[in-house]
């Protein structure tokens, strides 16, 4: 039960580790992609600047391992009104399916302005004139919602094209979306890399930035997360391999005389060690596979319930995520299975120090 209860918390750890992963960067990434090309320029002030849509290297960045899409973005500051309630926004134009004007909110400006799905979202855009659109709000989505104080609301690039008076082939950026997995630093050191000698003075004037630079405050506290979990496996780890370690040795005190009946028949201290060792090996195994299945199936039902909340406001997301990554929770176990089995070769130090004549004597 001790090693069941173990390999539960570790597996579970593991896969919360992975579900805030996952979550936090699929985030990030629908905000800013995972790598971000754009104009040194910001474009998210009162003047909007653009960049080409077709850049002579996209075929040279689509071919960087890792590199899956390159989506092209309009972005435009706007101020959002409802009544009484001034809120500012970020609108972000993507390709999306849906019809004109439409658009999808955050949950929270949902909550904020009292608007919901079929409302009308009136937006003002304040440059050297005041424009003035009123969009349909066709869906709510959740965000990161303390990452930003100008929450993100998704529009039709056309959309945001036509407001900022751009041809159909100008951008904010482009969102360079990567593979799970794919390093953002070094995806992003060799796209600045392959813009930078290109040759082409619009390219070689592009800033390449990974989400990391975005939001590092999002991403320290990842590898803070991260260094807890590694914690976490260290010491149930060592619980564990305690745990059996106390077993082993009342099992091997219940049975002293036996053990000095083996040595005196000519069994080695280390034959004898190994049996043990063979025989809490089994324990923690079955152990181990009781506790893996208990956490697949809590993660299970948390991943599909959504069990147990969050506060989004300290912990970017609304529920305990959890992700079943097979290689991490594989590795481990493995690592965990093979530090208990280290701490099992303390109990043969006792073997060693039995003396056959006083125990088969004794008996």
């Amino acid at each position: 039960m001790a090693i069941a209860v173990s390999f539960f918390i570790i597996i579970v750890a593991v896969a919360v580790s992975a579900g805030f992963r996952k979550s936090i960067r699929d985030g990030v990434a629908a905000m800013t992609g995972d790598v971000r090309i754009s104009p040194y320029v910001s474009s998210n002030g009162e003047d909007p600047v653009s960049m080409p849509l077709d850049l002579p290297s996209r075929d040279a960045i689509l071919a960087l391992p890792g590199v899956e899409s390159i989506d092209p973005v309009a972005i435009r500051a706007g101020i959002v009104k409802n009544g009484d309630i001034i809120h500012g926004v970020v609108v972000k134009g993507i390709q999306r399916s849906e019809e004109a004007l439409s658009v999808s909110i955050p949950h929270r400006l949902s909550e904020i302005t009292g608007l919901g799905v079929g409302d009308d979202l009136v937006t003002y855009f304040v440059g050297e004139k005041v424009r003035v659109r009123k969009f349909h709000i066709s869906a709510i989505h959740r965000d990161l919602v303390e990452v930003d104080d100008n929450l993100l609301v998704y529009a039709n690039l056309a959309d945001i094209q036509r407001l900022n008076g751009w041809a159909d082939d100008e951008v904010s950026c482009l969102d360079v979306n990567l593979s799970e997995g794919a390093s953002r630093q070094e995806t992003a050191g060799r796209i600045g890399h392959i813009l930078a000698v290109s040759g082409n003075p619009v390219e070689e004037s592009l800033y390449v930035s990974a989400s990391e630079d975005s939001y590092p405050q999002i991403f320290d506290w990842l590898k803070l997360l991260d260094f807890n979990v590694l914690v976490i496996l260290i010491l149930m780890t060592v619980v564990a391999g305690f745990n059996m370690v106390s077993g082993l040795l009342i099992m091997l005190l219940r049975n002293i005389s036996t053990v000095g009946t083996l040595k005196t028949l000519g069994m080695t201290d280390g034959a004898i060690g190994r049996l043990f060792v063979r025989i809490g090996a089994k324990a923690v195994l079955r152990g181990m596979l009781v506790g893996n299945a208990l956490a697949l199936l809590f993660c299970l039902v948390q991943g599909t319930t959504h069990l147990i909340p969050l506060d989004p406001a300290n912990y970017f997301v609304s529920w305990v995520p959890v992700h079943l990554n097979l290689w991490w929770i594989l590795a481990a176990d493995a690592a965990a299975f093979l530090g208990i089995l280290a701490l099992l070769w303390l109990p043969s130090l006792v073997v060693a120090s039995i003396d056959p004549a006083q125990t088969v004597k004794a008996e």
